[in-house]
């Protein structure tokens, strides 16, 4: 006889093992009980503009586990420095990349931009990817420079494990919101030019000093609830129209195109989405400081950041009656990336402190035609593979590097929601167990 299938939803399953202070026992009785995380990177300020950095792998036993630490050499400034240098270095080498005919004179437009599957192009995105991964090393090395004792023992671990074994699940709990999947080793023995990234090798999330609030479960349902939150100008970019047909056929789906429509969702007590995918624009603007901070349109002209989502959910951090826990795709330019000051407020920081499950974002001005495609992959899978978001991240990253010759997927970095996924549980016909 054939199953109902309902939808639980499994709202990080993995938090008690991001934050040294934090680690507890998970049921076996859990649908899917998730085991330790592999690796925990803490990276920390310490005093005016140094950085503290320790490393623990939570799964091992035995008397000769330890927690591997070392005070760092690199400052703070210069590490957020390069990283930004690391962006801008996607963007001009990469997304702008301008070929040349056989006399040298460059050839209009953009052609890495205007396609997700760049094969046609696969010697100069090769050349490319490979420029890339010396940049990504660039950073990595920067951050674990110095020549004393503490440091070099602490580097040769830490290498060593990410340049070891791949498919690793590896939390950066860090005060830098770094492009940590852009990052890469010096080497590997995969010949492809992206195996050398931590992205391609590893499941990799960001979480910084929080995690999601821990919240009840509620009834199963048939479809997982999801929002498309949208510009309508975007609606036929791409494989858009794709994914809001796909968002319709495998989930209870609702739309929204305006702020006003937005906040007032985000102002009710319960906000019960599983998914909130966000196709919309994403820039940094003014905020009347001496840094810029971002924020996302819709429909029309109202920036939505940080601080709108703090003012309109913040009332009910610890309420029982609340619910606000979806995994959020933010599918808009530079929306995996912090604010230029930690002072300022980060939007995907401030909806895991709200509540969500896990934040997926580029970190970069990502071409529109590949965020939609890759929206379509992640959705797909999400939705119906029963895998978390971070094998998903993994999965599309050398998805399109090998198959597409196309790397920008290592620009999407999670927030937090490594192991959150979908679950469906059947339904047993009654009178059976």
């Amino acid at each position: 006889m054939s199953q109902e299938a309902t939808v639980h939803v499994r709202h990080n399953p993995s938090r008690d093992y991001t934050s040294l202070a934090e680690r507890r026992e998970v049921s076996d009785a859990a649908p899917h009980p998730v085991a330790p995380l592999d690796l925990v990177v803490a990276l920390r300020r310490s005093g005016t503009d140094g950085l503290h950095m320790t490393a623990f792998r939570p799964g091992e036993r035995g008397p000769r586990t330890r927690l591997h630490h070392a005070y760092l050499t690199a400052s703070a400034t210069s590490v957020l420095r390069t990283a930004g240098r690391l962006r801008t270095t996607w963007r001009d080498l990469f997304v702008r990349h301008q070929p040349v005919d056989a006399d040298g004179t460059p050839i209009a437009g953009f052609p890495l931009a205007e396609a997700a599957d760049l094969t046609p192009y696969a010697p100069d995105t090769e050349l490319l990817t490979a420029e890339l991964a010396k940049e990504g090393q660039y950073l990595l090395d920067r951050l674990l420079a110095g020549e004393n004792h503490e440091v070099k023992e602490f580097r040769s671990h830490l290498l060593s494990v990410l340049s070891g074994e791949e498919g690793l699940r590896i939390s950066f709990d860090s005060d830098l919101q770094l492009p940590w999947p852009m990052l890469a080793v010096e080497r590997s023995n995969d010949p492809h030019p992206c195996s050398r990234f931590l992205g391609y090798r590893h499941q990799v999330e960001q979480t910084g000093a929080s995690y999601p609030m821990i919240q009840g479960e509620t009834a199963p349902r048939r479809l997982p609830a999801a929002s498309l939150n949208t510009d309508d100008s975007l609606a036929h970019v791409g494989r858009a129209p794709q994914v809001r047909k796909l968002l319709e056929e495998r989930a209870t789906l609702t739309v929204r195109t305006r702020s006003a429509t937005l906040l007032s969702a985000l102002s009710e007590a319960v906000l019960d989405d599983d998914i909130m995918y966000f196709w919309c624009h994403g820039r940094f603007v003014d905020n009347g400081s001496q840094h810029q901070h971002l924020a996302i349109k819709l429909s029309d002209e109202r920036c939505i950041d940080a601080d709108l989502v703090l003012r309109e959910r913040t009332r009910y951090q610890g309420s029982p009656d609340a619910i606000f826990r979806p995994f959020v795709l933010l599918n808009a330019c530079h929306t995996g990336q912090a604010a230029a000051s930690p002072e300022l407020e980060h939007l995907g920081r401030a909806l895991v402190d709200m509540g969500a499950s896990g934040v997926l974002g580029s970190q970069i001005e990502i071409p529109q035609c590949f965020a939609a495609e890759y929206a379509y992959a992640f959705l797909d899978l999400y939705l119906s593979s029963g895998l978390t978001a971070g094998e998903i991240t993994m999965t599309l990253v050398r998805r399109f590097a090998r198959e597409f010759a196309n790397p920008l997927a290592l620009t999407y970095t999670l927030h937090c929601g490594i192991d959150s996924r979908l679950e469906t549980m059947g339904v047993a016909p009654q009178g059976q167990t």
